[in-house]
């Protein structure tokens, strides 16, 4: 509150009010982290049963050890980095030099680019055609496959445009000009430095894309060494769901042990989703003072 401004009851009401909202969205979106975390490590039973509904309840580790002796989670998280590394800086590449001409005022047609940029968003070939194409390209089996075809996102295009826009001042771009500073030059030297912010964004919008990425890969990869992590996640889930449904005479036996196979599937199946987020959610707060900076800059202003 500034000093001297003295705050009406309506004014307080509103603070109060705003409090609880943020209170309760708090709750709502830490809840499922909580309970997902605690599930993972208790007794598949309590879980089911609704015993265990906040805190973890009969601790048990089976089911991290379960998906960590599984090496093909290593193959797949060796394959997850490799792609989000490699997808992410083709990504950063492609963006903010398109991004920081269709920014540039004399930049001849940047309209009509931009233009033809948009469309995009509201049309695609289609997965048929777009196979094809990957086909043709030799790029099938290969992890080009995965992170060409992605190496865009217009939408981040325009946020980054809008940062450039509003963010880097047109006479220090001028004043380069004058100094004999070329465009090149200018974009490395001078534009990438003051941009940090919008870099940072991009790459953990970009990172994440990457990182939770699948369908490229169940579309164009053949070879099991090469799936990324979570689609070896998603055969995990999927081998253990059939495992838990496995056929047979239903007698007191079979029974007992298909619910004992249904019950380390739902245990498998909490600890997979912590190990697939858990990079993620440890990166985060390293790009956070970045991140918000950059998407307010680059959504508010333009």
């Amino acid at each position: 509150m500034i000093s001297g401004v003295r705050e009406t009851r309506r004014d307080k009401a509103f603070l109060i009010c705003n409090y609880i909202y943020v209170f309760l969205a708090f709750l709502i979106v830490l809840y499922p982290l909580v309970y997902i975390i605690s599930a993972s490590i208790s007794n598949p039973k309590l879980v089911a049963s609704g015993a265990m509904w906040l805190w973890p309840k009969g601790i048990t580790f089976e089911g991290y050890k379960r998906v960590f002796a599984n090496t093909s989670i290593w193959t797949g998280y060796g394959n997850t980095i490799l792609y989000t590394a490699v997808g992410t800086a083709i990504n950063l590449a492609v963006t903010l030099p398109a991004a920081y001409a269709l920014s540039r005022k004399d930049f001849v047609g940047r309209n009509f680019f931009m233009g033809m940029f948009m469309v995009t968003m509201f049309f695609g070939g289609g997965l048929v055609p777009t196979y094809l194409l990957v086909k043709q390209l030799g790029m099938i089996n290969t992890m080009w496959a995965i992170v060409v075809p992605s190496a865009a996102s217009i939408w981040n295009i325009i946020v980054s445009r809008t940062f450039f826009q509003g963010s880097i001042p047109k006479e220090l771009q001028e004043a380069a000009q004058i100094d004999g500073c070329t465009n090149m030059r200018l974009f490395i030297r001078i534009i990438l430095p003051l941009s940090l912010p919008i870099i940072a964004v991009m790459a953990l919008f970009y990172g994440v894309g990457n990182w939770n990425s699948y369908f490229s890969a169940l579309i164009y990869l053949n070879d099991s060494a090469k799936y990324p992590l979570q689609l070896v996640l998603r055969q995990i889930l999927v081998l253990q769901e059939m495992a838990a449904q496995g056929g047979g005479a239903i007698d007191v036996s079979t029974a007992v042990s298909m619910n004992s196979k249904a019950e380390i599937a739902a245990l498998v199946k909490y600890a997979v989703i912590i190990v697939a987020t858990v990079p993620v959610i440890a990166i985060y707060p390293f790009l956070q003072r970045y991140f918000v900076q950059g998407v307010l800059i680059g959504s508010v202003k333009g």
